[in-house]
Parts: structure tokens; C-alpha cells; sequence
């Protein structure tokens, strides 16, 4: 009988790593006889392979402890945070930049990533072949999930430079496939890559305004187009940069910084893409999103790790309202009516993590703000002042300033402008997991940790993470480490 497999991909033996879930409604490692396949062939069963893609942002191992450690604990805006003695497995070597190739959150972030690129491939793969469900649903979903993969992809070479592409689910018999998932590509492979799936991305998403509310969380033409003007941020494009953000329409900046972060200000008008988290049964949070991130000790609620850095704080200036949106400072009282006693052990904490629902669950009902409104603003505002539209950019930043309760920018020249939305971007974006990219694509890194707690960016290093030592091992000289981690 003719099958259609729905395989673990796995770079070789490497990343065989129990992917199924009870959030999937399809094991990933079972076959579906072609009788079975009538149980998904509707409307209802296609849209379960991308529920699937979805629920894997979830996981700890994609969105929680190791991607803190390496986006946020890693740059100057966060310390490790909790007790002195607890190192998080490798977290305080992720805040000193001591990591190599073997650290737990290296390895974890990576294959973690490449557990969900395999989910789309599996839902690019099957949900063509699903003829009873409409069309258009088809489409769109294959749109979503091509999104999805690039938005993964631009995690991986972000953290790690080039990596392997595997753009279909491998046929364990083939020399050609394995070697795929073996041999990375260069950096401009990999961004052709994410730029060719967001482009099929745009042409197949509907607008934000057209999904239903219970399906406000799916990735519409708006995000695919925010997404691929931030790729060509990353590789200095700045007219493409301009023209896409052009095209993300329908948003708006609230009027709140601070409610943004609220239960109630989830997936708002500024929202262009966050990942959902429901702390209610049956429904699901982030796996230990809130919980690592909440105060410690005595009358905290959490773990303590991933606290903003004096470096962060000094960084406000007086007035500015995403101070107090960001910190959590102790002895404080939260928005909700915590107080946050003396007695906890760390001075501040994330309050982009804070739930007031599900304090100290472990599902929480946090979401993750990926893309807003104000940084493709902020991007744009980049982009024309590298056009040399300086002019033009000043009022954008302006509005960013402003909605912070700022007074407009004094920076007029071009230099002293790029600064300034340099600026803003770290402010506005704090604990977003954008901080420690951002210093490397703009070459502020050296100075900034050595401003830091002088911790040491080594240059020709420290710009991309360590490949995981697995699969360094595993590829036999098919791929290479990166510079300075032998």
C-alpha cells in the first residue's frame, strides 16, 4: 500500500530527539496508509499540521530557557540573574561570553529550531495532497508554514551564521539527503532561502484584519512583509527595506506602552506577529517562559534568571514610561497589586515575563511580542537615514520618542541620528530578543560589553555563536565551526 511518510528529519542521528508532543495532533514519526490520510483530508485536518508548527513555539527548548541565555542573557540589556551558585546549566556562561560548542543552550537552540523546520516541511509536504480541503485554505496554509520556516531559519543565522537548508522532509535512503541535512550553507544562501519562502509567503497570506478572532495568532501578509524588511535590514538593503515596510499596512502604535504587556493588550493594533500563550487548561503557555524569568526568594514566584542590567537601566532617560514597563524593580508594587518584597534576591526582573493571572505557572499566559508596529517603524527610520533621507527619518523615531512620553530628538546629523534609533531600538525593544543581534549587525558589540561589566566581545568570534559540537561531530568535515571555537 502506498504511504505518505511523515518522518523525523533529524541531521543524520543528531537531532533524533523525541519531537512528538501532546501538542501534536500527527506524531511526527508515523507513517499515514493512504486510507488513514481521508482522516485529514478536510478543512479541519490540513490546519493540524500548521497548529502543529505553532504549538512547537511553545516549547522550552524553542522559546523558553536556552533562547533567554542566548538572546537576552547573552548581550549587555541582562544578567544570568537567580542565586550566585546556580549557573542555569550554562547561563553564566552565556552572560560572560565563556560559552563553546558542548554549552547546553547552544545545542538546545539549534536543534530545537531545526524540531520545527521539520514541522513545516511536514505540513509544506501533505497538505497539497489533502484534495477534499478548500483550496484556498490549502494555500494559505502552505503560506503560513512557509513564513514559519523562514522565520526560523532567520533565528539560525542570526545565532549561528550558515547552516545546513533542508528544504523538504529527507528520504532516509539518500546519499543526496543526508548530505543536505549535513553540509551548511553560507550565510547568503540562507537569507535567499528565508527571502524565497516569504515572498511564496506574501503572495498566499491574507491581511491581519481577514482571520477570525479565534485565529488573530496566525501569520498574515502583514508579518511576512515586517519579516522580510527586517532580513533585508540584517543584509544592509536599505531600499527594499524602505518599500517592504511600505507595504505593512493596517497597524497602528497604542497609545499605552505599558498595556501592551498586559493579558489585555495582547495581539493589538501594534501587533504583527507574537506567539500566544494560554495559561488555561487544556490550552497552553510557553513552557517556562514566566517561571524562569520570576522574582526569587522570599515572596518571589520564580526562578530569578534573565534580570536588566544596570547597563539597561542607566540607558533610560528621565520620563520615560518603558522603564518602569520593562523592570520589575523589588520593593516596587506591580500593576495588578503585587508587591514585590526586599526579600527577593535579585534587584530587578523582566516584566515583559510577568503574567498576573498564572504568577507562578508553569504555562503561563504570556506571549511573546516578535514583531510590533514601532520597530517596523524604527526599521524604516534606519533605512532612509542610511539612504541618506535623514529627514525624513527624524519624524519616525519621533514617534516612538513620543508615544515613550520623550521629547522629540535632538540628533539632526546623519551620525548622530543612526545613534539615536540605535537608541531607541534598545529601549523599545528590551527583552524582545533582539539586543545582543542587533550590537553585532551594527558593530556596536566591543564597546557595548566592554561598557558592560568590561566583559570581553572577542571581534571575528563572538558575531555568531558556536554550530553545536553534535553536529560539528556528526558531519565528518561536511561542515565546519565557526571561527575561535576549536
Amino acid at each position: 500500500m502506498k504511504k505518505i511518510y511523515i518522518t523525523t528529519f533529524v541531521l543524520a542521528t543528531l537531532l533524533l530527539s523525541g519531537c512528538s508532543d501532546d501538542y501534536l495532533d500527527v506524531e511526527q514519526t508515523e507513517s499515514i496508509s493512504t486510507n488513514d490520510r481521508e482522516l485529514f483530508n478536510n478543512n479541519d485536518g490540513a490546519s493540524s499540521f500548521v497548529t502543529a508548527i505553532y504549538n512547537k513555539f511553545l516549547n522550552w527548548n524553542l522559546s523558553s530557557f536556552s533562547w533567554n541565555g542566548v538572546s537576552s542573557i547573552a548581550s549587555d540589556d541582562a544578567d544570568k540573574g537567580s542565586s550566585p551558585g546556580d549557573t542555569g546549566s550554562d547561563k553564566d556562561l552565556m552572560d560572560a561570553l565563556t560559552y563553546n560548542a558542548s554549552s547546553p543552550s547552544i545545542e538546545e537552540v539549534f536543534n530545537a529550531n531545526y524540531e520545527g523546520i521539520n514541522r513545516c516541511n511536514q505540513a509544506i509536504n501533505i497538505i497539497p495532497q489533502l484534495d477534499k480541503a478548500d483550496a484556498n485554505v490549502r494555500a494559505r496554509l502552505v503560506g503560513e508554514s512557509k513564513f514559519l520556516r523562514a522565520f526560523m531559519y532567520f533565528t539560525l543565522v542570526k545565532t549561528y551564521g550558515g547552516v545546513p537548508i533542508i528544504d523538504h522532509l529527507p528520504n532516509p535512503s539518500s546519499e543526496e539527503d543526508r548530505l543536505m541535512q549535513l553540509t551548511r550553507k553560507t550565510p547568503a544562501e540562507v537569507y535567499a532561502f528565508i527571502e524565497s519562502d516569504l515572498n511564496d509567503a506574501i503572495s498566499a497570506l491574507s491581511p491581519k484584519s481577514a482571520y477570525p478572532a479565534a485565529e488573530v495568532g496566525r501569520a498574515s501578509k502583514g508579518a511576512a512583509y515586517a519579516l522580510l524588511a527586517k532580513v533585508n535590514l540584517y543584509q544592509k538593503n536599505w531600499q527594499k527595506v524602505v518599500d517592504n515596510c511600505d507595504l505593512v499596512t493596517g497597524y497602528s502604535l497604542v497609545s499605552s506602552y505599558a498595556d501592551m504587556y498586559k493579558l489585555s493588550g495582547e495581539n493589538g493594533p501594534e501587533s504583527i506577529f507574537e506567539i500566544n500563550g494560554v495559561g488555561s487548561v487544556p490550552a497552553k503557555g510557553i513552557e517556562g517562559y514566566s517561571a524562569t524569568q520570576g522574582a526569587r526568594g522570599a515572596g518571589g514566584w520564580g526562578w530569578g534568571f534573565n534580570t536588566p542590567s544596570q547597563s539597561l537601566v542607566d540607558a533610560y532617560e528621565a520620563g520615560d514610561v518603558r522603564k518602569n514597563a520593562t523592570i520589575i524593580f523589588k520593593g516596587t508594587t506591580l500593576y495588578d497589586g503585587r508587591v514585590v518584597p526586599n526579600t527577593v534576591e535579585n534587584d530587578r526582573y523582566n516584566y515583559k515575563a510577568y503574567s498576573s493571572a498564572y504568577t507562578d505557572a508553569w504555562e503561563s499566559d504570556v506571549n511573546i511580542r516578535y514583531i510590533r508596529y514601532a520597530e517596523v517603524i524604527l526599521i524604516k527610520a534606519e533605512a532612509l537615514n542610511e539612504l541618506g533621507q535623514t529627514a525624513a527619518a527624524i519624524p519616525l523615531l519621533n514617534q516612538i520618542r513620543n508615544r515613550a512620553t520623550l521629547a522629540n530628538t535632538s540628533a539632526t546629523s546623519q551620525d548622530a541620528v543612526r545613534l539615536a534609533i540605535w537608541k531607541e531600538r534598545r529601549l523599545e525593544l528590551a527583552f524582545e530578543h533582539d539586543r545582543f543581534f542587533d550590537l553585532v549587525r551594527t558593530g556596536q558589540a566591543k564597546a557595548a560589553f566592554t561598557a558592560d561589566n568590561n566583559k570581553t566581545f572577542t571581534v571575528g568570534k563572538h558575531e555568531v555563536f558556536p554550530l553545536p559540537q553534535a553536529f560539528i561531530t556528526q558531519a565528518t568535515g561536511l561542515s565546519i565551526q565557526n571561527p575561535g571555537y576549536n
